[in-house]
């Protein structure tokens, strides 16, 4: 059963996908090259004929860039946020506001200062992940046992010591939390933030099918992409459960 219901769950989907473009069709013929078996057999030959995988790998290069500049970033602000209280009070309510601003509103102003190419969108990305990333770590650290903290400094521990013995490994778990909401946040960026004049990955390809009036093949990269996506989200499931685990 553990895997008979997820895949009933798909087929169902799956009819439902087939039946809309079958209704689609009475008033709108390119309905057909959407449907799945034609979808799939387009997916077949992109990832067959290799037309899909460099688009792959620059969009999950671009992914793990701005993940990673997310980390550098949101990490040590939420140590600092969840040590220092003045510091979370005087920057709590700036980075609220900043968490409600859609990271899709950047773009404009994001190729306005870093031009077209992939430094807009690592910027993109990056803001959209590090506020998971910030809030989870500070939870964390308001979390730990304060009497952890007091040892440390009973025995005269630095804080350079406190940070990188008793807090970091204590919010751990915290911080793989935070990664891997930002993964998905990020995912769901990521094709629109490549439609900002860049010449791959997924996004550019999206609207390349759009040009060459694709239907299929861009029906066959948005499966790719919730596929893709899916996996991403499973690896980072699978290191949050081993490192519970231990």
């Amino acid at each position: 059963m553990r895997f008979v219901l997820p895949l009933i769950g798909l087929a169902l989907a799956v009819l439902l996908w087939q039946g809309g473009t079958l209704l689609l069709q009475r008033n709108m013929v390119i309905a057909s090259a959407f449907a799945p078996v034609e979808s799939a057999v387009s997916l077949w030959h992109l990832i067959s004929g290799g037309e899909i995988w460099p688009h792959v790998f620059v969009s999950l290069k671009r992914v793990a860039i701005g993940l990673l500049l997310a980390v550098l970033i949101g990490v040590p602000l939420g140590v600092l946020t969840g040590l220092s209280k003045r510091f979370a009070q005087g920057t709590t309510p700036l980075f609220q506001f900043l968490r409600m601003v859609s990271p899709l509103s950047w773009m404009p102003l994001a190729v306005m200062v870093l031009g077209v190419g992939d430094a807009p969108v690592y910027f993109l990305l990056a803001f959209a992940a590090v506020w998971p990333i910030l809030l989870n770590t500070a939870a964390g650290v308001a979390q730990l046992d304060p009497n952890w903290l007091l040892l440390a400094r009973s025995l005269s521990a630095t804080r350079r010591e406190i940070v990188l013995r008793i807090v970091l490994p204590g919010i751990t778990e915290h911080i793989l939390t935070g990664v891997r909401l930002a993964i998905g946040i990020i995912w769901i960026v990521l094709v629109p933030a490549e439609m900002l004049g860049v010449s791959a990955g997924l996004g550019y390809f999206i609207l390349d099918t759009r040009d060459r009036l694709a239907y299929s093949e861009l029906m066959a990269a948005i499966v790719l992409i919730g596929a893709l996506g899916y996996a991403l989200d499973h690896l980072a499931r699978t290191a949050h459960a081993k490192w519970l685990h231990r």
